[in-house]
């Protein structure tokens, strides 16, 4: 019996999901670069038990890890650039040497 406002899938719609699944697991792997790499035993069995921990493979502790480390190196990398004149500095003490106004005559 289907839920409250839901209805009973058909073979159409059993189908589209297929396709629709398929696309999306298609779009997934071509997002996701498989590689190799070297740990410790010690730093792999934290990995894996908090793998287990969270009831997730091994593999997505190790996307979140990557996945934050490259977010830190990508914000270390961003150009840091004022937009506000500075209160102090260099720059304030050039501004405060100039006259406001000329003097009167």
């Amino acid at each position: 019996m289907p839920a409250a406002g839901l209805s009973q899938p058909t073979a159409c719609s059993l189908n589209t999901l297929t396709v629709r699944d398929a696309m999306l697991a298609s779009c997934i792997m071509m997002r996701i670069r498989r590689t190799t790499i070297s740990a410790s035993e010690d730093s792999l069995g934290t990995l894996e038990a908090e793998a287990r921990r969270r009831s997730v493979s091994v593999a997505a502790i190790l996307r979140e890890a990557v996945d934050e480390k490259a977010e830190s190196l990508r914000a270390a990398r961003r150009p840091r650039v004022g937009v506000a004149r500075s209160s102090d500095g260099l720059a304030a003490a050039e501004v405060t040497a100039e006259p406001v106004a000329d003097e009167p005559s």
